[in-house]
């Protein structure tokens, strides 16, 4: 059985905080503000992973309220949901993630983050796609206020 899930997240840019998007730090002035590493995109497609099995979101599984996880790096975060994966007799079929960002340009960086994200949810690399695209400075991400992005999974059923 072929299932799919559909993943969203949106943080805050702050002083004081490193970049991290998909595992890989990004050098930029500003970081993304959160509870974890705060990297929206591997929370997206964390997301994206539990809704095709149907286990919740990331918020149920790693509360914000829950000071263990604090700072935690969003690449275990991924690492831990492969494993549901796994309990589930499920696997990665295909990732498709879309990071919206003003600044800074991540096309550099992605291979890396590729490669982070399928080693984490043990797929291939040619499993993970992951593309950026601006707000066309509308709204606050337009005004490079947040990054946000967006990830939908397919997952095959034992």
């Amino acid at each position: 059985m072929i299932r799919s899930g559909i993943g969203y997240d949106i943080h805050r840019l702050v002083q004081g905080r490193p970049l991290i998007l998909g595992g890989t730090k990004i050098p930029y002035l500003l970081g993304l503000e959160g509870h974890s590493d705060a990297d929206v995109l591997s929370h997206a497609i964390a997301d994206a992973l539990l809704g095709a099995i149907c286990a919740g979101d990331i918020g149920q599984h790693f509360p914000d309220t829950d000071e263990s996880f604090r700072n935690m790096s969003s690449i275990d975060i991924l690492k831990q949901v492969a494993a549901l994966l796994a309990e589930k007799k499920a696997r990665v079929v295909n990732i498709d993630a879309t990071v919206i960002v003003e600044a800074p340009k991540i096309a550099p960086h992605i291979p890396a983050m590729r490669q982070k994200i399928a080693d984490a949810i043990g797929a291939s690399e040619s499993s993970v796609s992951i593309k950026a695209t601006t707000n066309e400075r509308l709204g606050p991400i337009g005004r490079g206020e947040g990054i946000a992005a967006m990830a939908i999974a397919t997952v095959e059923h034992e």
